[in-house]
């Protein structure tokens, strides 16, 4: 057994010395961070590895959006599984509506009068969704009648990304990039309410199917298949059971605030998953039980550095 080294800080020490310093200590959620921050730089700086990232929680509210639309951008993420409602915030930012800074301990009846929701400490305008029905709905009148007999979310979003003029947009640089974004649980948000509300007017087939068949393509195209999980939820699941059709992933890490004791999905560890052969082994595999909007601008700022 080797001793617990202590982490040394100096003054002028960058993110990915910190992190090796984080790595050598070994232990906790140091030691985790540091194996989370080498596995994250081997997917991408290794081109074999079809890198899947997941994103569930407040993500793009909490500050992600940049860093998430950077990597489609350098093609380090080659597919991306998210909520509907990352996707929808998404889209309000492009809209030109900023999510601010607020209170936990918030009087949210005051929010509701001001027309204000509220998501943890963030705030976000209630007209923001309005304008955002509004656009979706003109967007919808332009693609063709025939053509909306049969969509799948993954074509429709890349359809929005067309649309948005915003360099720190994820649709927008997926879109770009002719990088898929799946969304499994796309029906689950105000958009989904919408498509729905549309389609009660006009002709309109949301056709899930289709993305299975774009993310099992992904899957058997892989020569190494890697996943990053952020959170944890629908998006989790689908990345890891369609690489149970390549016997599992060869690399994955999760960061998230969730735990197993409940026998949830979100919590469960990675180790777990190699007994459904979602994960190959547990060499290579590393949960940090941390809020994904502390952990991962590190590991990806010390990654980024190390390649």
């Amino acid at each position: 057994m080797r001793n617990v080294r202590q982490i040394q800080l100096r003054r002028g020490i960058t993110v990915a010395q910190l992190i090796k310093e984080m790595d050598a200590c070994g232990v906790l959620g140091a030691g985790k961070i540091g194996k989370a921050t080498k596995l994250v730089a081997e997917m991408f700086k290794n081109p074999d590895y079809t890198v899947f990232l997941t994103l569930a929680g407040a993500l793009v509210p909490g500050g992600l959006r940049s860093i998430i639309a950077q990597l489609i951008e350098n093609e380090y993420v080659n597919v991306t599984i998210t909520t509907g409602a990352n996707i929808v915030h998404d889209m309000v930012e492009a809209l030109g509506y900023k999510h601010k800074v607020g209170l936990f301990e918030a009087d949210d009846e005051y929010l509701k009068r001001k027309k204000l929701g509220r998501i943890g400490d963030i705030y976000i305008e209630h007209r923001a969704f309005k304008d955002l029905e509004n656009w979706m709905n003109l967007l919808l009148e332009e693609i063709p009648s025939e053509r909306r007999q049969r969509f799948s979310p993954s074509d429709l979003l890349l359809e929005v990304g067309r649309r948005i003029d915003d360099e720190n947009s994820i649709l927008a640089t997926a879109a770009r990039k002719n990088m898929p974004i799946i969304c499994p649980g796309l029906v689950d948000s105000i958009i989904g309410f919408q498509l729905w509300t549309f389609s009660q007017e006009k002709k309109f087939v949301l056709d899930p199917f289709g993305d299975l068949s774009v993310l099992i393509d992904k899957v058997f195209e892989a020569k190494k298949s890697g996943v990053i999980i952020l959170g944890g939820g629908l998006p989790k699941h689908f990345a890891l059971f369609a690489n149970t059709f390549r016997e599992g992933v060869d690399a994955a890490v999760q960061v998230t605030m969730d735990r197993p004791e409940p026998g949830g999905l979100s919590g469960a560890s990675l180790e777990e998953a190699i007994s459904w052969r979602k994960v190959k082994n547990e060499e290579k595999t590393v949960t940090a039980i941390c809020d994904a909007t502390i952990a991962f601008p590190l590991i990806v700022a010390a990654a980024l550095e190390e390649i």
